[in-house]
């Protein structure tokens, strides 16, 4: 295998070889990804380019700035070390870290392409734009030419305002055909309204014989249209629920020409990365099978296994206050290899009520690679919690769920239940854990007023960040702005018209 100079950069002979051992391996076991360059940095490098989300050029903004001072300073304390970073794009871009270990860097790589392997096959990323390393760098020349011609603060002080509504995305709309119309006044169609049942005003006639002189048919024909377009100036837009409240604004806020384009921007790049959030514990579980199943049996020399098992060790440990996406991601992914190579699924496995049958059941199936690879590429991490989290895994990794004691400040143990530890892993997940937003009119009150829906599902806003969110809102559209919600159990509506925000008698929707 030869291999090619444009996939590899500043990488010594002995790792050119590992990248090329390693790559075949990949491919051999059944790995499909996108030719992949490896580029080697330094940590302040490496510092810079995850400061930018994993790209050597965005747009400029001081919150790039301070993510670096945050990711420096944990590094020179001795907090955190970041041993690679990998784009989702076509060739994928990876960044070694020059100071790591031989072993390090095997590990770096198996896992990379694990990765790569998922970005290219995973559903969710079906949809994202394969040349984002480019066009990350198009949106830095254009928000650089918007500050030469309008100037910094005004430009920066817009992105902060974007940036502060970028979650409020459809994240499902990539995969769903959402369409919405809003009202047209100039073009209705008369005959789709039947004039029986818009009443139209007519002159008093004392005498019916007189009706057709009072009110002629023309008069009544020009009324008919009064009435129609005042209907239609009555009627709400949307038509129905917008979750998209970014592609809204776009469409209706009075924004300048390079109002509209910044946060386009800010709405193009949020896409790009809502699907890394939509699957971390299945790409980062997915990556760690693969590289963990690469080195233990294929490439490690006997020497480095314990470097490695140390290394692994310290990648798949949990904390009892917080979920490590790598250890659940890879332990259920085994749990779902070894299900189905023992043939635990199906009719009969489900109604087996019996724990001892269950654990020793074994019909083998050998379909468990067969499994995990259709589950990498049609599930994201709510579905793949949802139907593969079961009672005996839960069991098996002693999972529970936790709270801070008021008296003591420490983590205690709260609940081992099965469903409520399964319920809580589900809602911290369901939309990257923000609350669903809806756009319900864009006409308010009759008033140009924006009105939004908070989807309750039993949690209350936190009030000070939704009225800092509808301040920045306001700011865009330019009107009144209101969200409809539930505060203490009664509805309610909280409104910001650019002076004091205040909240009023709520709207029961259906």
């Amino acid at each position: 295998m030869v291999m090619d100079p444009r996939l590899t950069s500043d990488l010594t002979p002995e790792l050119k070889d590992i990248v090329m051992e390693i790559e075949s391996h990949a491919k051999n076991l059944g790995l499909d990804f996108f030719p992949t360059i490896f580029e080697m940095v330094d940590y302040q490098q490496m510092s810079e380019i995850a400061a930018y989300g994993g790209f050597p050029t965005r747009y400029p903004h001081w919150r790039f700035g301070m993510e670096y001072e945050r990711i420096a300073k944990s590094y020179e304390y001795g907090l955190s070390l970041i041993y690679e970073m990998v784009i989702n794009n076509d060739p994928c871009y990876a960044y070694l870290l020059r100071s790591n270990s031989l072993v390090d860097q095997k590990t770096v790589i198996a896992h990379v392409y694990g990765h790569c392997d998922f970005f290219k096959n995973n559903y969710c990323f079906s949809h994202t734009n394969r040349k984002t390393l480019d066009e990350m760098a198009n949106h830095g020349s254009r928000v650089r030419r918007y500050i030469e011609e309008i100037g910094h603060d005004e430009v920066e002080s817009f992105i902060d305002i974007c940036l502060s509504l970028e979650n409020l995305i459809d994240q499902h709309g990539p995969h769903i055909r959402r369409e919405y119309k809003p009202k047209d006044k100039d073009n209705y169609d008369e005959s789709l309204i039947s004039p029986d049942k818009l009443p139209v005003p007519k002159l008093p006639s004392l005498r019916g014989y007189m009706e057709g002189y009072i009110n002629p048919e023309s008069y009544l024909k020009e009324q008919q249209a009064k009435v129609i377009l005042e209907k239609e100036k009555e009627k709400k837009f949307p038509e129905s629920p917008v979750r998209d409240v970014l592609k809204f604004l776009l469409d209706y806020a009075p924004l300048s020409s390079w109002q509209r384009d910044v946060l386009a921007i800010v709405r193009e790049e949020a896409y790009y990365f809502a699907p890394q959030g939509q699957t971390k514990i299945m790409n980062e579980g997915w990556a760690v099978y693969w590289h963990s199943k690469i080195l233990t049996q294929l490439v490690l020399k006997d020497s480095e296994v314990i470097d490695y098992c140390d290394h692994y060790a310290g990648v798949v440990q949990m904390s009892g206050q917080r979920l490590n996406p790598y250890k659940l991601g890879v332990e259920l992914m085994r749990h779902i290899e070894k299900r189905w190579d023992r043939g635990q699924y199906g009719l009969e496995y489900t109604l087996c009520d019996d724990p001892l049958v269950r654990k020793n059941w074994n019909k083998s199936a050998n379909k468990g690679m067969e499994k995990i690879f259709e589950v990498r590429k049609f599930h994201n991490d709510i579905t793949f919690i949802d139907e593969f989290l079961d009672e005996d895994f839960c069991e098996e990794a002693k999972l529970f769920t936790w709270v801070q004691d008021r008296r003591s400040g420490q983590a205690i143990i709260h609940d081992r239940d099965f469903k409520t530890i399964k319920r809580e892993l589900l809602d911290t997940m369901t939309n990257f854990g923000h609350p669903l937003i809806d756009v319900i009119d864009g006409n308010f009150r009759n008033r140009g007023e924006l009105l939004l829906r908070h989807r309750h599902q039993g949690k209350d806003l936190k009030i000070d960040w939704a009225v800092e969110t509808l301040k920045n809102i306001q700011k865009v559209w330019n009107r009144p702005v209101n969200i409809a919600t539930v505060i203490e159990s009664e509805n309610k509506i909280i409104h910001f018209d650019g002076s004091e925000p205040r909240i009023e008698k709520g709207i029961q929707f259906e």
